[in-house]
């Protein structure tokens, strides 16, 4: 099951500012959630929980029956795609989007088959050869996008920064995890801080503030 559970999840700095406040949430498997709130209320604090790059002041993180609190990141059924991305330059597109399964010891049929269907789906099969220098940023995007759905993740995170470029791009970007939702089934938490943007995708709406939820659409 790839549902995720959030239970009284509180994330507290060193400095004594409150960044997330007794959040208690579940997310059904499947289900595409986009977090929406200003800068600073928390919602990228909870992604980043979630995939084990902060740790939890307290409360409790579940992927289906799993407590994460103490998994480390890699060893968490989950793909991210933040900002900071890191592709290796030295590397085609191939190379990249294998990367994950190779020190997985997968065979090299099943990785060949994984990464040749992700690039298909995605649009960027004539790529593959290419070094990450010589690419677009949108392919760029799309073999970061490729090299985590390949691992077969149950969950998807996906912060707003992902989509730092121009509104065309941001609009690509959005096209593709929606459709890694629908044919893989896999559960998208996406976060936003765009009010449209989140009211134009037509899906589950977590609005926070100061820390909390505020409300549920």
């Amino acid at each position: 099951m790839a549902s995720v559970t959030l239970e009284h999840l509180t994330k507290t700095y060193p400095n004594g500012f409150l960044s997330v406040n007794d959040v208690s949430l579940e997310i059904e498997d499947g289900e595409f959630v986009i977090f929406h709130g200003p800068s600073g209320c928390g919602k990228s604090t909870i992604l980043r929980m979630i995939g084990g790059l902060e740790d939890i002041t307290s409360g409790s993180i579940y992927l289906g029956t799993d407590l994460l609190n103490d998994i480390l990141p890699r060893d968490r059924r989950l793909a991210m795609a933040f900002q900071n991305y890191t592709l290796y330059r030295h590397f085609n597109a191939y190379d990249n989007m294998a990367l994950g399964l190779r020190l997985r010891d997968l065979p090299r049929t099943i990785i060949d088959s994984r990464v040749k269907e992700a690039a298909e789906f995605l649009g960027i099969t004539k790529v593959l050869d290419k070094k990450i220098k010589a690419l677009s940023d949108a392919d760029k995007q799309r073999v970061a996008l490729g090299r985590a759905i390949v691992c077969h993740p149950k969950v998807l995170l996906v912060d707003e920064d992902f989509a730092r470029q121009n509104d065309s791009r941001r609009r690509e970007m959005l096209h593709d995890i929606l459709a890694i939702n629908a044919k893989y089934k896999t559960t998208i938490l996406y976060v936003t801080n765009n009010y449209e943007e989140a009211i134009g995708l037509n899906k589950k709406i977590v609005y926070m503030k100061d820390g909390k939820i505020t409300g549920i659409r």
